[in-house]
């Protein structure tokens, strides 16, 4: 079993240096960090990582070819790879639609975006002049890197609807499906086997990184409250496979997204956050954790990847899934 550390990118820099000093120290194999739109800068937050980290991955999740051109960002992963010693893995897909319209980028053809960025990006790292005439990328043949790359960095897909689902089996090294609640495992796995079939490829050979926010913390008001208010934030934005899985609707979200996005009225949009919408993760003791993740190990998942809200207390929440759930599931495999 494989486990990963996601954060989101909105904390001091300086906090996810000690973070993941933590997460390395406590047997975690990746740590990821957002890139969302307004907030601190994933790659340089990673950058600052590798200086400090030895063992540990570190990756992207996610960058979107729409706010960075996918010529760009084949050469961050080139640095970034370089810098770290082979540590980079590129997170990678279309963007939330709905953040990108503040800034007024429409979401066009997200998936056929996604399949070429990757083509692309592929080919400059392995040290190809790239001519493309796509619906997104045309690109003439002075596309390429112009210094040595030392490998062609893992793409990771980050995936909630059914059609780029299945491009995680058709043409990723790996997957970060969001599995909201935990269990839906079940349902987006026949998506990437299906496209894993269609390219003739082995699943086995696809890091499916089960994502899954967890909160924990002894204290289980506490946990959720912190589960509370990332649900506010980006329960608007999640894809209908994902509300139909935990049996609401866009419209459910609507007055949330009003008192977080207009209002900025947190407290009003945690009130307003359902039993329902609470299920999208994990919030408890490590006991509750280990209670639902024993579910997704019996549906075959090799890799377990944490995500925030983590809880009140980050570097507790690592060292607890460290202390207790890592042992526990390396134990059981």
């Amino acid at each position: 079993m494989k486990f990963s550390l996601r954060l989101n990118n909105d904390r001091p820099v300086a906090e996810y240096v000690r973070l993941a000093q933590a997460a390395e120290a406590a047997g975690f194999d990746q740590f990821w960090v957002s890139n969302d739109l307004f907030l601190r800068s994933a790659p340089v937050i990673l950058t600052a990582v590798a200086a400090v980290t030895t063992r540990i991955e570190i990756g992207t999740c996610i960058l979107n070819p729409y706010t960075i051109n996918p010529a760009e960002i084949a050469m961050l992963a080139a640095t970034l790879d370089e810098y770290s010693s082979g540590r980079f893995n590129l997170g990678l897909s279309s963007g939330a639609g709905e953040f990108l319209k503040w800034i007024g980028i429409k979401q066009t053809f997200p998936r056929t975006t996604v399949v070429e960025s990757v083509e692309a990006i592929n080919r400059l790292l392995l040290g190809e002049h790239v001519r493309l005439e796509g619906q997104f990328l045309q690109w003439i043949d002075e596309a390429y890197l112009r210094f040595g790359v030392q490998r062609r960095v893992p793409i990771y897909i980050g995936a909630m609807s059914p059609r780029m689902l299945g491009e995680i089996g058709r043409i990723a090294d790996g997957g970060l499906p969001l599995l909201f609640p935990p269990e839906h495992y079940q349902n987006v796995l026949p998506y990437i086997q299906q496209g894993a079939k269609e390219a003739n490829r082995n699943l086995d050979d696809i890091d499916i990184a089960a994502c899954i926010w967890v909160s924990i913390s002894d204290d289980r008001q506490a946990a959720e409250d912190v589960l509370k208010e990332k649900i506010a934030y980006y329960g608007h934005a999640l894809s209908p496979l994902i509300w139909d899985q935990l049996g609401v609707t866009k419209a459910d979200f609507a007055d949330i997204e009003q008192a977080v996005m207009v209002e900025q009225n947190m407290q009003k949009a945690k009130s307003l956050v359902t039993p329902a919408m609470l299920n999208i993760g994990i919030a408890g003791n490590s006991h509750d954790l280990i209670t639902r993740l024993e579910k997704l190990a019996a549906l075959g998942v090799k890799h377990i990847s944490f995500g925030p809200p983590l809880g009140p207390d980050l570097f507790a929440a690592v060292q607890t899934i460290g202390r207790d759930v890592i042992p526990y599931f390396a134990s059981h495999q």
